[in-house]
């Protein structure tokens, strides 16, 4: 599963800018093939920051996370051309990625059955207790 689409590059940064950073051959329109590499590209980078805390692929994709892999896909399709607030953004959803990464940070998804139990430990969710030994009150 992608985080993000074509369509989420169109509506944040517009089709004319795509078409500038994708049309190869000038025939002007957006070229698919290399938005879905720099999208491709973005979710890699992004899963190499969260592959220590979430199982992978992540089954929810929240806003957060698509904004970071748009400003990702988007500073790879700039390339060397990168203005400095492409860069900044990048450089933002980087530092974002790395505090999630770090648990310091959330993706704003329900992380029930996303975060990865530290290397031996079991986890247990219990709906409460259900019955009380007599004598020992309610809890």
């Amino acid at each position: 599963m992608s985080y993000a689409t074509q369509q989420n590059l169109v509506t944040r940064f517009g089709a004319d800018e795509l078409i500038q950073l994708t049309d190869l051959n000038n025939v002007g329109s957006i070229d698919a093939a290399v938005i879905a590499v720099a999208l491709a590209d973005a979710d890699a980078e992004i899963n190499s920051y969260l592959a220590g805390r979430y199982n992978l692929p992540l089954t929810q994709v929240s806003a957060e996370l698509v904004r970071l892999a748009c400003d990702i896909a988007r500073y790879r399709l700039f390339d060397v051309r990168a203005t400095e607030a492409v860069k900044v953004r990048y450089d933002d959803a980087i530092k974002k990625l790395r505090d999630i990464g770090k648990g310091l940070a959330s993706l704003g998804i329900d992380e029930v059955g996303q975060a990865i139990a530290a290397a031996g430990d079991v986890q247990m969710v219990s709906g409460g207790r259900d019955f009380a030994r007599p004598g020992r009150g309610n809890y």
